[in-house]
């Protein structure tokens, strides 16, 4: 059965009317059209639908839609703040930190809830909590580099 359920999405209170039991994935995807949000493993493997709920990092493919209610769920299109891209968007793209794309938006969303909990990351910090976002690519290298350049600005440091 249908259930109405009210979230904050990336700062504007929504109500979905849906099965609770449907995943996050489908109805930021389906019903609210934020296609940033990918569809890879289905399974939680890849980390590839990661999204925030109240600043913790979910897997949007396992997280039923009622895990939400009442809950700010962040996603990619969430960071983009007046027009201007997250510094973590920014840095990907000055480090090149990504090919195909397909990954780049659970792991700017993983790379976020990193900093989140840890401003000051060593680069076996940002290895340890990215290792459940997977990049088919091979762009870890590049990736790293973005996260560290972030981590640098957030200090105060130069980027």
């Amino acid at each position: 059965m249908r259930k109405k359920i009210q979230f904050n999405l990336n700062g504007k209170i929504v109500n979905v009317a849906s099965f609770p039991d449907r995943m996050l994935l489908w109805v930021l995807r389906s019903d609210l059209e934020l296609t940033g949000t990918k569809y890879s493993c289905g399974k939680g493997f890849c980390g590839a639908c990661t999204v925030l709920v109240n600043n913790e990092l979910v897997l949007s493919c396992q997280f039923p839609l009622k895990e939400a209610e009442g809950k700010k769920v962040l996603t990619i299109e969430g960071l983009k703040k007046n027009g201007k891209l997250h510094p973590l968007q920014a840095a990907f793209i000055q480090h090149n930190a990504l090919q195909c794309g397909h990954c780049t938006p659970g792991m700017i969303m993983g790379a976020y809830a990193l900093l989140l909990e840890n401003p000051e990351p060593s680069a076996r910090d940002i290895i340890d909590g990215m290792e459940g976002n997977l990049c088919r690519c091979g762009s870890y290298n590049r990736i790293i580099q973005a996260i560290q350049t972030v981590a640098r600005a957030i200090r105060g440091g130069t980027s």
